[in-house]
């Protein structure tokens, strides 16, 4: 890459500004940055809201580029290679990185808005952004004992409940599947996640479904002409929770809609190749947006991990637009949906071209700080569910409230969950991440094996 190239980021979240800073200054780096905010790690949100960390706290190190907050990237010209920008203003690039991130989910639930309108309720609130979280903080300050119902009872549905029952509000998560946080999660560990919850005064439904929000006639101003206030949340079978505020933690879709319109290639979402090339070789995807190998990981870790790569692509000479040897760049990737370790088409395409990104094994770690019962972390890797013919091998200490569980198959660790206490994630980690033949599991999962 020479001093000269132009790369805009449209995107200031983890994956951008972490790939503006790897890429340092061998380039022209401009960052476009949707939120008034300093960009922040989404991650720490939780935390905010818990109240153990002021906003400020999450503030992301300066990648050394040039930063726009609070302007929106509305059109991409790929002939005229110009982003559009919503103030009139437009960045010209050589190289394009769409590091877009997800929307939250809102789910279709009657009285959510009204018909035409484009406003959520008073007291309805999505939990994705600082401005999310710290209408939800104000909210519960402004009301001790305020009555919140979650709906949701994956990972940050059960993060927003546990920082909401720190603030003392009165929390109800309603989650529609048979058990929390069950795409990370088993039936035991998902027992032990529920009994730490409730012991926090957490009240939980499960297998049930929201049917609709209702409201009143707002009592103070909005945004909304016909402002509306939430009162409650109705289920399926009739029944009411009462709620002063609640929060749609049902997940989250990459945003699609820049790409889409420039007529890039998209499936869940912005298919990418093994140099995380869209289409047209002078547009890159990282983060939450991007799918490779037919899959949308939606997490820090791997968004990181695909920042470092594109900057390493880009530095070894990836952003003079040439094709993918061989292939269609947005054909490059498989749809099978696997590991993350990409498919051996775009293996083989690139693996004579230099630095590239062939999937990220995916390690999540929840921390739910002390408070209540006292803390609880987990991890989940791999794969939980295991296979006919695998090893299950499970431990379980009721008196510490922890649990261990690894699958293995054959001599290899291929999966496993800890809750509770986490002082062997470390050493199964590498395990499991070199793919090394198993010596001695036992080692592994008692507590001197993460010495």
């Amino acid at each position: 890459m020479t001093s000269k190239q132009r790369v805009v980021v449209i995107g200031a979240g983890l994956a951008g500004l972490r790939f503006a800073a790897r890429l340092g200054a061998g380039a022209q780096v401009r960052v476009l940055g949707e939120e008034p905010h300093p960009p922040y790690n989404r991650v720490l949100l939780a935390e905010v809201l818990a109240g153990r960390y002021a906003p400020d706290v999450t503030a992301l190190p300066a990648p050394g580029a040039a930063v726009r907050r609070g302007v929106r990237a509305v059109r991409i010209d790929r002939a005229e290679r110009v982003v559009h920008c919503d103030d009139g203003s437009t960045e010209a690039y050589d190289t394009l990185v769409l590091a877009t991130g997800s929307n939250p989910v809102l789910p279709p639930l009657r009285g959510l808005f009204t018909p035409g309108g484009r406003e959520l309720p008073d007291g309805v609130h999505a939990f994705r952004t600082m401005d999310d979280c710290l209408a939800l903080s104000a909210a519960v300050a402004a009301r001790p004992g305020v009555r919140a119902v979650v709906i949701g009872g994956g990972l940050l549905g059960v993060s927003a409940a546990r920082a909401l029952a720190e603030r003392g509000a009165q929390v109800v998560l309603a989650q529609q599947g048979e058990r929390l946080m069950e795409r990370q999660l088993d039936a035991d560990a998902s027992e032990l996640l529920h009994a730490h919850l409730t012991a926090l005064g957490i009240e939980i439904h499960t297998q049930c479904r929201v049917r609709g929000l209702v409201t009143s006639p707002a009592t103070r101003p909005t945004a909304d002409p016909d402002g509306r206030t939430v009162t409650a949340v109705e289920l399926a079978d009739g029944y009411r929770l009462d709620a002063d505020l609640v929060v749609l933690a049902c997940g989250v879709r990459p945003r699609t809609g820049l790409a889409l319109a420039a007529g890039l290639p998209v499936r869940t979402g912005i298919v990418v190749d093994d140099r995380l090339r869209t289409a047209d070789p002078r547009i890159h995807a990282i983060g939450d947006c991007a799918e490779h190998a037919g899959r949308v990981y939606g997490l820090a870790g791997p968004a990181l991990e695909q920042a470092d790569a594109l900057a390493a692509v880009l530095a070894a000479g990836g952003s003079e637009g040439e094709a993918a040897p061989g292939t269609d760049p947005a054909a490059a990737t498989g749809t099978d949906g696997g590991g993350g370790t990409g498919s051996a088409a775009a293996r083989d395409a690139d693996s004579s071209t230099g630095p590239g990104y062939t999937g990220t094994r995916v390690l999540t770690r929840l921390t739910l700080a002390a408070a209540g019962p006292g803390p609880f972390d987990l991890a989940v890797f791999g794969e939980t569910t295991p296979l006919p013919g695998d090893d299950v091998v499970r431990l379980t200490d009721a008196t510490r409230r922890t649990y261990r569980k690894v699958v293995v198959r054959g001599d290899r660790l291929v999966g496993g969950v800890l809750l509770g206490e986490l002082s062997t994630v470390g050493a199964l980690a590498r395990s499991w991440e070199g793919d090394q033949p198993l010596n001695d599991l036992t080692h592994l999962l008692t507590d001197d094996g993460g010495s």
